[in-house]
């Protein structure tokens, strides 16, 4: 029933930039998409208590469904305790979005300098840059989206299941929807990971185009 995220992730501080001495148009853009990996940071700082709380929640509800109709009792004060899990499912990824929406307006900034690079090659790579920038944050948008309306019918799960009259075929209609839900969820987390990598892989293309004197560093 339950979908794990996995991101694929900017990577923090994994370029850095040496001898830099003055304010070029291409190190502005360094600069500007650097610090939009640090803005994700509280993004990246969600994944792991996400996934905590969504082996949690599952945990609870296949206790749940374990049980009879004899221990409705116990039932709903399970539900209630996963429902409270939900609740904090939805403050960590709006926390999540806001830090990639910071992001990308950090990035933004690059946009206005592409025209002032020398290397045609740099600009070429700066252009398309962007243009995966902003597939990836469309793409994050479609996933916020789909994991929102994935919550949203948790809860209503949940509710459902305080009520003592609930039939089986009505969970079951409700998990099947809720499970059709979560693949809408998977599939839009997929998309924004592809973007990711490509984001990433684009970046060094640009900085090697723009002759910047960066090191690259794995990131844990």
């Amino acid at each position: 029933m339950r979908y794990l995220k996995t991101f694929t992730l900017f990577g923090a501080a994994i370029f850095i930039m040496t001898g830099c001495s003055s304010q070029s148009p291409e190190e502005q853009m360094y600069e500007h998409m650097e610090e939009a990996v640090s803005l994700e940071e509280e993004f990246r700082q969600q994944q792991d208590p996400l996934q905590e709380l969504e082996q949690e929640e599952e945990e609870i509800y296949n206790q749940i469904i374990e049980m009879d109709s004899e221990e409705m009792e116990d039932i709903q004060e399970l539900s209630s305790e996963a429902a409270s899990i939900v609740e904090e499912r939805k403050e960590r990824i709006d926390t999540e979005k806001e830090s990639i929406d910071e992001a990308k307006e950090e990035f933004d900034e690059v946009e206005s300098l592409i025209s002032d690079l020398e290397e045609e090659e740099a600009k070429e790579q700066a252009d398309e840059l962007v243009d995966v920038m902003n597939n990836r944050h469309d793409s994050y948008q479609t996933l916020y989206e789909a994991y929102q309306r994935a919550l949203d019918l948790d809860s209503e799960l949940y509710e459902m299941m305080q009520e003592e009259d609930l039939t089986k075929d009505e969970l079951q209609g409700k998990v099947d929807e809720i499970n059709e839900s979560y693949n809408e969820v998977i599939e839009a987390n997929e998309v924004f990971n592809e973007y990711t990598t490509e984001y990433n892989d684009g970046k060094k293309e640009f900085y090697d185009a723009a002759d910047l004197d960066v090191n690259y560093e794995d990131a844990e």
